[in-house]
C-alpha cells in the first residue's frame, strides 16, 4: 500500500519536475479517449494536473485508467513530460506538463455525482447543501474555505501582536433579558432548567475587563434563534473585542490598521485609512440608512425648506406633520420609458409608501403629472437645490421623516444596482458614529435601547436622560462597508449611577434589573475600569472578501435561510428516553 502514496502535490508539478518519477494521489475530475490514448484530468485540493495512458507504455495501467470515472478516487505513478506546444494550456498552473502513466491504483469508485463538480454550474442550492461534501470539492468553495482560513490566522496573529488575549467564554450560560431569541439546552442533572447558548459574549467580556485583562479578543460562535430572514445564519461568527483605558477613537484605529492587514493578507487589496465617519444623522439624511452603501452618488436632497407654503397637497401636508420632502436626481434618467417609471413606483408601493411622484427634464423642461401643482417659482427652485440639468429624472418621497429614508434609501441602493453605479472592486468602509441611545417604541408607548442598555451616552448629553432622552447620543459607532453593516461597537456604561438612570428611563425596575444583570451590577462595585468594544460579524466580511452573494457560500456547513440542514437533516426529533432523562415531555 505504502508506494500509493503521494510524492508529490499537482502544483508542485512544474516544467523543473521533468523526468522524474512521480506519485500523485486524488479525484478523476474528467477523462477523454483519443485514438488509443487515454487523458485523465487528476484533482487534488491544490489543483489539477493532466495524466496521458499509452498502450506501449502500459497495458495495465490503460486498462484501469479506462475504468475510471468521474469522482473516482485513484493513486497515479508515471514521469512528468512536457507537453508539446500546441497542447500547452494557460489556464493550467500545472499546464505546460503532464504525466506519463505507469501505475494506476484504484482506491474507491464513486457512484455518478448529482451535479458536475466544476464552477459555475447553475444547481438548486438544496441539492449542492445535501451533499455539501461534494459541493466542497468545487474550486469556488475550496477557495472561500481557504480564504477563510486565512482571514482567521491574520485577524489572531494581528490582535495578537497588538497585546489582545484570546479568551474563551461559555457557551452553556444563562438565559438573558432579550433571550426571546435564545437556544435553549436542557440540564439533565438540574430538573426543570435550562442553559442557553450565547447570542453574544456581551456579559462576559465585560466582566474580563473588571478582572483586569484589559485586550480581550475571542473568534467565537454564536447562537441567535431568528426569524427567518434571507441572510443570516442561526449560528454565526464573530470576532469579539473589548478593551480597558482605551478611547473610541484609539480602537477604530487599530481596528482600521487590521482591516487593512486582512485586505492585503487575503485578496491582496489596499484599503485606505483612516475611514471617513458619518454621524447617524448625516447619514439618514444623506442617504436614508444607517448602513449607507458609498460607493456611488445618487445622494437623498432635503426640498423640505424649498417648498415651505407650497400649495400642493401631498407635499404640504408631510411639511405640516413635521415631515420632509425629498428627491433623488437620476442623471439621464429622462430617458426612462413610461413604464420603467412606473416600475419604480410599483417598488415605492411595495415599501409602503401611497406612489413615487417625479419629474423629467428631457430638453430642460419639466415634465410630468405633479408639475401642474408647482408654481414656476417653485420648479426653479427645485432644479437648483437638486442640481439638476437636460436629461434628468427627479423622484420625490413625502413623508415622515422614517418613512421618507426608508423609502428613498431603498430606492436609492436599487438604483445604483439597476443602473450599473457600483463599482464591486470597490471597498468603501465608514464608521457612523453619534447613534441615539434610545428608540421610542410605539407599541409599549417607551423607550428601548437601540444597541443594549450598557451603552454609554455621550457625555454631554447626561443632563438630558432627565429630561428629553430621545436627544440622548450613544459613545458608539458602527463599522459600514459596501452597504453592509461589519460590527458594532461601544463605551461601556461602569458607574453605578449612570446605569441607574439609564434603567430609570427604560423603566427597568431595581428588582427587575439585579434579577436580570445582577451579577454583572454587583461586579461593578468592584472597580471596573472604563471600557469599550466591538464584535464583528466575520461570515460577513467573508462574503465581501470572497465577492458572493450570501453567507452560506463561505462557511463549510451552512444550515438553510429556513434554519435547516439538509445535509444532517437538523433539527430533527429525538427518542422518548432521551427526553425522559432530560425530564422533557412534549405537548401535543
Amino acid at each position: 500500500m505504502g508506494h500509493h502514496f503521494r510524492s508529490h502535490f499537482t502544483k508542485q508539478l512544474t516544467t523543473e519536475t521533468v523526468g522524474t518519477q512521480v506519485t500523485v494521489n486524488g479525484w478523476v475530475q474528467r477523462r477523454r479517449d483519443f485514438g488509443g490514448l487515454i487523458f485523465l484530468d487528476l484533482r487534488d485540493h491544490t489543483g489539477l494536473v493532466q495524466v496521458v495512458f499509452n498502450p506501449d507504455i502500459s497495458t495495465e495501467a490503460i486498462e484501469l485508467a479506462s475504468q475510471a470515472r468521474n469522482e473516482y478516487v485513484l493513486s497515479v505513478t508515471g514521469t512528468v513530460v512536457k507537453r508539446s506546444p500546441d497542447t500547452v494550456n494557460p489556464k493550467l498552473t500545472t499546464g505546460e506538463i503532464e504525466i506519463q502513466g505507469e501505475q494506476v491504483y484504484l482506491f474507491n469508485p464513486s457512484k455518478t455525482p448529482p451535479f458536475l463538480i466544476e464552477d459555475g454550474t447553475d444547481v438548486d442550492e438544496t441539492l449542492r447543501m445535501k451533499h455539501r461534501y461534494l459541493d466542497l470539492r468545487r474550486p469556488q468553495m475550496q477557495k472561500n474555505i481557504k480564504i477563510r482560513h486565512r482571514a482567521l490566522q491574520v485577524v489572531r496573529q494581528f490582535l495578537d501582536q497588538h497585546g489582545f488575549l484570546e479568551i474563551e467564554t461559555p457557551m452553556l450560560t444563562k438565559s438573558t433579558p432579550e433571550g426571546a431569541r435564545d437556544y435553549l439546552v436542557p440540564s439533565r442533572l438540574h430538573e426543570g432548567t435550562f442553559y442557553a447558548l450565547p447570542q453574544s459574549p456581551q456579559l462576559f467580556k465585560q466582566l474580563l475587563m473588571v478582572a483586569g485583562f484589559e485586550r480581550y479578543f475571542q473568534i467565537t460562535r454564536c447562537f441567535r434563534d431568528e426569524d427567518l430572514r434571507a441572510d443570516r445564519q442561526p449560528e454565526f461568527t464573530q470576532i469579539d473585542i473589548e478593551t480597558s483605558f482605551m478611547e473610541r477613537t484609539e480602537l477604530q484605529g487599530i481596528m482600521e490598521k487590521m482591516f487593512q492587514v486582512l485586505f492585503q493578507e487575503t485578496i491582496g487589496v489596499t484599503v485606505q485609512a483612516p475611514f471617513p465617519r458619518l454621524t447617524y444623522h448625516e447619514a439618514m439624511e444623506r442617504f436614508g440608512s444607517d448602513k449607507p452603501d458609498l460607493r456611488f452618488g445618487l445622494e437623498l436632497i432635503d426640498l423640505t425648506e424649498t417648498l415651505q407654503g407650497t400649495s400642493f397637497k401631498v407635499f404640504a401636508s408631510a411639511i405640516e406633520k413635521g415631515g420632509q420632502v425629498k428627491t433623488i436626481n437620476v442623471k439621464g434618467g429622462a430617458n426612462f420609458t413610461r413604464k420603467e417609471i412606473d416600475a419604480w413606483g410599483e417598488i415605492a408601493q411595495s415599501l409602503g409608501a401611497k406612489g413615487l411622484a417625479w419629474i423629467t427634464f428631457k430638453d430642460g423642461q419639466p415634465k410630468g403629472p405633479i408639475v401642474k401643482f408647482l408654481t414656476p417659482e417653485e420648479l426653479q427652485a427645485i432644479q437648483q437645490v437638486a442640481d439638476v440639468e437636460a436629461g434628468d429624472l427627479l423622484f420625490f418621497a413625502a413623508d415622515s421623516k422614517q418613512n421618507v429614508a426608508r423609502m428613498l434609501g431603498e430606492i436609492r441602493l436599487r438604483l445604483g444596482r439597476t443602473l450599473n453605479l457600483i463599482d464591486e472592486k470597490q471597498f468603501q468602509f465608514v464608521w457612523i458614529t453619534d447613534f441615539p441611545l434610545f428608540e421610542w417604541n410605539e407599541e409599549t408607548n417607551r423607550y428601548d435601547s437601540m444597541h443594549h442598555p450598557f451603552t454609554m451616552p455621550r457625555k454631554e448629553d447626561i443632563p438630558l436622560l432627565g429630561t428629553d432622552p430621545g436627544l440622548v447620543r450613544a459613545e458608539c459607532d458602527d463599522l459600514v462597508l459596501n452597504g453592509y453593516e461589519l460590527s458594532s461597537g461601544s463605551q461601556r456604561i461602569y458607574q453605578r449611577e449612570i446605569q441607574e438612570k439609564i434603567f430609570q428611563v427604560l423603566q427597568i425596575s431595581e428588582t427587575e434589573a439585579s434579577e436580570k444583570f445582577g451579577f454583572l451590577l454587583e461586579a461593578f462595585e468592584y472597580g471596573a475600569p472604563p471600557h469599550g468594544g466591538v464584535a464583528f460579524g466575520f461570515d460577513r466580511i467573508m462574503m465581501i472578501l470572497t465577492g458572493q452573494q450570501n453567507l452560506r457560500e463561505t462557511i463549510a456547513f451552512p444550515k438553510t435561510a429556513q434554519a435547516y440542514d439538509p445535509l444532517t437533516e437538523a433539527p430533527a426529533a429525538v427518542d422518548a428516553d432521551q427526553l425522559k432523562e432530560l425530564h422533557i415531555r412534549l405537548r401535543k
